[in-house]
């Protein structure tokens, strides 16, 4: 079955002869300005020490990432009903393996899927149906959310609707694959973003998470001053952050790139691991782990990730799972 975007197309043009192309149907959504997140600290409980305190990460940088893992989505707008938007979304997520200094793509082979989201309350279920009877997976995105809202006709809120629901199954296409590998593989694996979305992956011992964007800071008065003025090298105390929407998480910041001539978040991330709790982990092994996975993440600062302008925050290896994504995407 052809599940592209043009295909997408032609089965409205199908369901609405003479509807004209649309002139920017190929702009991501994505791209477009989004509702941000108010930025948040928010308290965090230290578990190594007894406070919140800069720490140099102890021995050189050292190669022991053994795979990364990303994820894409891409969300574009196929025609309108009566005003109102259809959605092609994308969703790709792969793990590249590094053998011999080069990266491959995991046995597993790359998660993608290609859906059609539609407001089914506001549309007439015949043009969902012919859309299924092509063989397009259908989405509704008239479904009540998680707090029992349903959007409006408005436009613009479908569309952010359907973004989100493409985020969602973005988030989803990765987290199947970072729980294929926790069950078949050992080795290390570099995962962009957070791992406490699924307990599996947030209680493995072969994870790491690598958070670059910082909406949300785990730090309150003093200890925001201490971990803004990290020098390279160097990393916060480790914390747990809990949540009743995620699994526990042991975290903590680093800092990969000197800041000097920056803002104060350039080249900073947070890192994420298996709680301790999980593991019945004395202080003394916590700390170094910490330092141990900070080591693999400072050594993969080189080469350099350009020319993608995150390249303070970037990993290569990341960076090639964007770039193998958006070349088969």
């Amino acid at each position: 079955m052809d599940s592209s975007f043009r295909a997408a197309q032609r089965c409205m043009q199908e369901w609405a002869p003479g509807t004209p192309a649309l002139g920017d149907g190929a702009a991501s959504l994505e791209a477009l300005p989004a509702v941000a997140d108010a930025p948040r600290l928010i308290a965090a409980q230290v578990i190594e020490g007894h406070a919140l305190r800069a720490r140099r990460v102890e021995g050189d940088p050292e190669v022991g990432l053994h795979a990364f893992l990303d994820g894409t989505q891409r969300s574009r707008v196929v025609g309108y009903h009566e005003g109102l938007p259809l959605v092609y979304g994308t969703v790709a997520a792969v793990v590249r393996v590094r053998v011999n200094r080069r990266l491959f793509t995991w046995n597993r082979g790359p998660e993608v899927r290609h859906r059609i989201y539609l407001p089914a309350a506001y549309v007439p279920a015949a043009l969902a149906d012919h859309y299924a009877s092509r063989g397009f997976e259908v989405i509704d995105i008239t479904q009540p959310d998680d707090a029992g809202v349903v959007p409006s006709r408005h436009p613009f809120s479908l569309l952010e609707r359907a973004v989100h629901l493409v985020q969602r199954h973005r988030e989803r296409a990765e987290r199947t694959l970072a729980e294929a590998w926790c069950r078949l593989e050992r080795l290390p694996l570099c995962i962009d973003g957070g791992t406490g979305g699924s307990e599996v992956v947030a209680s493995a011992e072969c994870t790491v998470g690598v958070v670059k964007s910082h909406r949300t800071l785990y730090v309150e008065g003093d200890a925001l001053e201490r971990v803004l003025a990290l020098r390279r090298g160097e990393r916060s105390s480790v914390f747990r952050i809990t949540s009743a929407k995620r699994s526990p998480v042991a975290s903590w910041y680093l800092r990969v790139r000197d800041a000097a001539g920056h803002d104060p978040l350039w080249g900073l991330v947070r890192l994420e691991a298996a709680d301790p709790a999980h593991r019945g982990e004395p202080r003394e092994a916590l700390t170094a782990r910490a330092d141990r996975l900070s080591r693999w993440i400072l050594a993969e600062t080189a080469p350099l990730a350009l020319p993608d302008g995150r390249w303070d925050k970037m990993m290569y290896g990341i960076r090639d799972c964007e770039e193998y994504l958006r070349a088969i995407c």
